[in-house]
């Protein structure tokens, strides 16, 4: 094994692709993080919840958004590398 740590300096960052994943992060983020807390509150009012429960609702669906919003970034980062060597 080697001793030394890998060097980054010959990596460059691809703004492109930042961009384009951040920008569909955005588009999907914005629905993914509404219809949970439209479903939060549609499903609170289905089974006769109060406040609370819509909120308890809510926060378990925003909860599985953001595991859904971690999933793709990381996939689209492997499809739109963030870096490259240089």
């Amino acid at each position: 094994m080697s001793s030394q740590a890998p060097s980054t300096a010959s990596r460059r960052i691809v703004w492109e692709s930042v961009v384009t994943v951040i920008s569909a992060a955005i588009l999907i983020g914005a629905e993914v993080f509404g219809a949970a807390f439209a479903g939060g509150w549609a499903l609170a009012i289905l089974f006769g919840l109060d406040d609370t429960g819509a909120h308890v609702v809510q926060a378990v669906l925003f909860l599985i958004g953001v595991a859904v919003m971690i999933a793709f970034i990381r996939a689209a980062s492997r499809v739109e590398p963030f870096t490259t060597r240089a």
